[in-house]
């Protein structure tokens, strides 16, 4: 009588390339949100003309980027990341948010103006983005539609 063996398991399927494609733009997307926080950070530093640039900008900035990254857990985000809405849009009120509810707990100031800017700026920084990466998709697709 032959002895029973378990089958041997599969390989793991490799994801198609579409599904890569948009594993890549979800990283990118998140990324670019991560830098545009650090950017807003940076100039508000900058503006304020505060010491210890490094360490000031991340001091400024975490807040926002846990608001962001609440906010992509949150709403999936990696779904449709370019999208204005609800990816856009779900990501910059998040990120203000949030960001001004820990800056609020951790003793860091919030003031209104401060929140108008915030508001603002992260919302031209995290929708400008998008608007400019779906006007680009637009465009591609006429060209190569004509």
């Amino acid at each position: 009588m032959p002895s029973a063996t378990p089958p041997l398991p599969r390989p793991a399927a490799t994801p198609s390339a579409p599904a890569r494609a948009a594993r890549r733009t979800a990283v990118l997307a998140a990324c670019a949100d991560a830098a545009l926080i650090l950017v807003f950070a940076a100039i508000g530093r900058d503006a304020h003309q505060r010491g210890d640039i490094v360490i000031g900008v991340f001091s400024t900035a975490w807040p926002f980027l846990v608001g962001a990254a609440l906010s992509w857990l949150a709403l999936r985000l990696w779904r449709t990341p370019l999208a204005l809405w609800p990816a856009g849009v779900g990501v910059w009120l998040g990120t203000v948010a949030i960001g001004m509810l820990l800056r609020a707990v951790t003793g860091q100031t919030v003031v209104l103006p401060f929140v108008i800017v915030a508001l603002l700026s992260l919302g031209f920084l995290l929708l400008g983005y998008r608007l400019l990466a779906a006007a680009v998709r637009r465009f591609n697709t006429r060209r190569r539609g004509a």
